[in-house]
């Protein structure tokens, strides 16, 4: 039995552990935790529910990366 699901992040689908932590996830994908805002199926995701959140097979992710300046 496997234990890689299937995910889409930023349109591409990728597979990953399915024991996977969404900061865990931002991490093997190089960004910077700190740094992004993450829309998860569709609605944002409060960085206060990150560490809960474990990635499902079929979950669709955007991940914007946050860009200073003005």
């Amino acid at each position: 039995m496997s234990n890689q699901i299937t995910l889409e992040v930023n349109g591409e689908t990728l597979t990953c552990s399915s024991q996977t932590h969404l900061p865990e996830l931002l991490q093997q994908l190089g960004f910077n935790p700190r740094l992004v805002a993450v829309e998860y199926n569709g609605e944002i995701l409060h960085r206060q529910f990150w560490l809960q959140t474990m990635v499902q097979p079929g979950d669709r992710l955007e991940i914007v990366t946050i860009v200073g300046g003005g």
